[in-house]
C-alpha cells in the first residue's frame, strides 16, 4: 500500500499543537474580528464541519483574503498552498508556517502541491484547495481543476464544498484599502472521495464539488 493510501490507518487526530495554538491566537485577534465587524460575515451551515479528521475543503476564489476567511470560518487551521516568494520574507516566513501555509514553486507541475497536500492530511490537517486554480473576477468556478478530488482518492478524504460570497469586491482598483462589502460563507454537506483515481471518477466528484459551490454561490447574501 502506498503511503498516501494509508491515512485511515495511521492518522493523527489533530493538527500540531503549535499550530493550534497559534491559529486561536490570529483567528481571534485579527481574522474573526475583520470578518464579523468589518466585513460583517455571516457563516451557514457551520455545523456541518468535521473538527477532529482530515478534511480537504474546497472552495471557489476571488480574492488574496480567501484562505483566511475559509479558515476562520472552518474553526479550525486549513493548510493552503502559497507562492514559494512568500516564504523568503523574514518573518512572514514563520508566521504563515504555523497558519499551514506550505510553498509550492510557480511553474512547477502539481506532483508538489499533491505531494504536501497529502503530508498535511497525514497530520490531521484540513487541507485547502480551490477548484479553479486560481482568483475568477465574478467568485464562481467555471474550469475546475481534478487536483482536489485526485487528493481524495489517493488518500480517502472526504472533500468539505465552501462558497465565499463578497469576496470578489474586497479590493477597489486604486484603493489599498479594503472595502467593507458584506460577505457571506456556506458550508455544503461533505462530499466522498472517489474510490480509485479512474479519470471519470475524479471528473464526477470535481463536477459534484463545482456544482454545490456554484449553486452555494447564487444564494447570494440572503439567509438560509
Amino acid at each position: 500500500m502506498e503511503p498516501e493510501q494509508e491515512i485511515r490507518g495511521t492518522r493523527r487526530h489533530r493538527e500540531p499543537f503549535i499550530n493550534l495554538v497559534f491559529y486561536h491566537f490570529f483567528k481571534w485577534s485579527v481574522v474573526s474580528p475583520m470578518f464579523h465587524f468589518y466585513f460583517r460575515g455571516r457563516i451557514y451551515g457551520a455545523e456541518r464541519i468535521p473538527q477532529s479528521q482530515p478534511l480537504i475543503v474546497v472552495s471557489n476564489h476571488a480574492s488574496d483574503f480567501d484562505p483566511p476567511i475559509v479558515s476562520c470560518c472552518i474553526g479550525r487551521p486549513v493548510a493552503f498552498m502559497a507562492k514559494e516568494e512568500l516564504f523568503r520574507i523574514p518573518g512572514l516566513r514563520q508566521a504563515i508556517l504555523l497558519y499551514g501555509a506550505y510553498p509550492v514553486s510557480r511553474g512547477t507541475t502539481d506532483r508538489q502541491a499533491i505531494r504536501q497536500a497529502i503530508h498535511y492530511l497525514h497530520q490531521g490537517w484540513a487541507t485547502g484547495i480551490f477548484l479553479q486554480g486560481t482568483r475568477t473576477a465574478d467568485a464562481r468556478i467555471t474550469h475546475p481543476k481534478l487536483g482536489a478530488a485526485l487528493i481524495a482518492a489517493k488518500t480517502q478524504v472526504p472533500l468539505l464544498p465552501v462558497s465565499l460570497w463578497g469576496t470578489q469586491s474586497i479590493m477597489r482598483k486604486g484603493n489599498p484599502l479594503p472595502h467593507p462589502v458584506p460577505i457571506t460563507v456556506r458550508i455544503g454537506e461533505l462530499i466522498p472521495p472517489p474510490r480509485s483515481t479512474a479519470r471519470d471518477l475524479l471528473e464526477t466528484t470535481t463536477h459534484q464539488c463545482t456544482q454545490v459551490i456554484n449553486n452555494l454561490h447564487a444564494l447570494g447574501s440572503k439567509e438560509s
